[in-house]
């Protein structure tokens, strides 16, 4: 059974690693598919982002249920580690078909197979992704160490979705006779969809055997029962009620909307707005590598030093900050014009604090996250990781959809051309979307933050609830 005794190094290796599937997967979701399916395969931008939103809530809406059954599940090997093994080949099939719809589909008959197929990948992923990320608050109970086992699941995370990314960029989604533009070359996301789809494979069937050997120290499933339909609902609403799974979970819907937002349309600024080479923005990629590994580096110490909460506050606003501020100074006149040589370097400097800072964001509120289930074993006398993280899940879909969605609206509410070419973009459509996009982005940031304060479980609360559980504090 899981202590507050520091995690082997293989370990969280291996737990991390696993994460490269899921990272691929959102890189994927977020800065591809509305390009793809909007200006390569032209289908109206209002579809493509209808399709997505369906396909993610219809998704989320199964993750309770894998939550709920990874908690529950009595095996030999353990509560996680079956769905771990089961999804691997299912996700990459799936992954390898959503890029690679056949030829002749209709507008609609388009629509409805990404609705089908993003459903199916979503899904599939979420069988891997929950029952797997559920392991952090079982492989330790120490508050610090948690946050040290998270890092190593964000580095991999990003650094998986990231060299997928850049490998699209330098050698899938490149420049040839029929298309000079990269990013609207349709062959090369076919063979970027066989590359991911194996790489995903891999990295959950790594990360399954990896973790195996930690099967019988983990927390045990609950006792067989039968609470019936309205017994489990009862069961997993009192659960949920916990208040400081509630502000995560409010500071998620808020967030996720601002980064659904931001990474759909985060290609069209690079590619319109600051008109940069697929080589530039495969720059940008590139310097995230650093931002995820300054990021995992960085955040333990400065949750042992400052605590999770304060850190995790400070880190948001910064990202508040700075995130908007190339656009606002573009807009102002004082930044580098399209083409200066300082363009490009200004943007990779800003880009990879502003990544680096929303790590450590991150990392630390999912490690808030695993004190939770603690806070509410108190309450309730059961451990829940599956159904909070699933809920976590849920609403990270649901909403970033929803930001994606909002995104295909702005584009089309400010008139954005479709099959559009660099330079060749009306001025004032894209400082319409600039001016649009900008305060959307800050005042979802500030509901989040402003969210956050209210969240109760300090270093010494958490060490209270291991106490009463009759378990030594970290």
């Amino acid at each position: 059974m899981a202590t507050h005794e520091r995690t082997p190094l293989r370990t969280k290796l291996f737990y991390g690693f696993g994460s490269v599937a899921f990272g691929v997967k959102d890189n994927g979701f977020g800065t591809f598919l509305l390009l793809y399916y909007n200006q390569v395969l032209g289908l109206p931008e209002e579809l493509v982002g209808f399709a997505i939103m369906l396909a993610l809530i219809a998704d989320g809406l199964f993750d309770p249920i894998i939550g709920w059954a990874s908690d529950h599940l009595h095996s030999r090997w353990g509560r996680r580690h079956p769905f771990m093994y089961a999804s691997a080949i299912p996700v990459g099939a799936a992954y390898y078909f959503l890029w690679s719809p056949p030829s002749g589909l209709s507008p609609n008959e388009l629509f409805l197979y990404l609705v089908c197929i993003s459903i199916f990948v979503r899904a599939l992923i979420a069988c891997y992704e929950i029952p797997s990320s559920s392991l952090a608050p079982e492989l330790t109970d120490s508050y610090d160490e948690r946050t040290s086992i998270l890092s190593y699941r964000y580095f991999f995370g990003w650094w998986g979705g990231l060299a997928v990314a850049v490998l699209a960029y330098s050698v899938f989604l490149v420049p040839d006779a029929n298309h000079p533009v990269g990013v609207l070359n349709p062959d090369g996301y076919r063979r970027y969809g066989i590359a991911a789809a194996v790489i995903m494979t891999v990295a959950i069937l790594i990360s399954a055997a990896g973790t195996h050997s930690q099967i019988p120290r983990l927390k045990p499933p609950p006792p067989k029962r039968r609470l019936g339909f309205r017994g489990s609902i009862a069961e997993l609403r009192e659960t949920l009620s916990n208040h400081a799974f509630l502000v995560l979970f409010g500071f998620a819907i808020f967030t996720m909307m601002a980064v659904g937002l931001a990474a759909a349309i985060a290609i069209y600024f690079n590619t319109y707005f600051w008109e940069l080479s697929s080589s530039g923005m495969s720059l940008l990629a590139s310097l995230n590598f650093v931002s995820a590994a300054l990021a995992a580096s960085v955040t333990p110490s400065l949750s042992l030093r400052m605590g999770k909460k304060p850190a995790a506050i400070g880190t948001s606003l910064a990202v508040l900050v700075l995130a908007p501020l190339p656009i606002v100074l573009r807009l102002a006149g004082l930044f580098p014009e399209n083409g200066s040589p300082a363009l490009l370097p200004i943007l990779a400097v800003a880009n990879t604090v502003v990544i680096t800072l929303f790590i450590i964001a991150s990392i630390l509120v999912s490690s808030m996250l695993a004190d939770v289930v603690e806070d509410s074993e108190v309450t309730t006398g059961r451990r829940s990781e599956g159904v909070f993280f699933a809920a976590n899940a849920f609403v990270q879909k649901a909403v970033s959809g929803a930001g994606i969605f909002a995104s295909t609206l702005l584009l089309r509410a400010i008139g954005f051309p479709r099959g559009a070419k660099p330079g060749e973009v009306d001025p004032s459509i894209l400082e319409g979307l600039a001016l649009v996009y900008t305060p959307a982005l800050v005042l979802l940031f500030l509901i989040a933050i402003a969210l956050l304060t209210t969240y109760r479980i300090s270093r010494e609360s958490h060490d209270e609830n291991l106490r009463r559980l009759g378990r030594t504090g970290s």
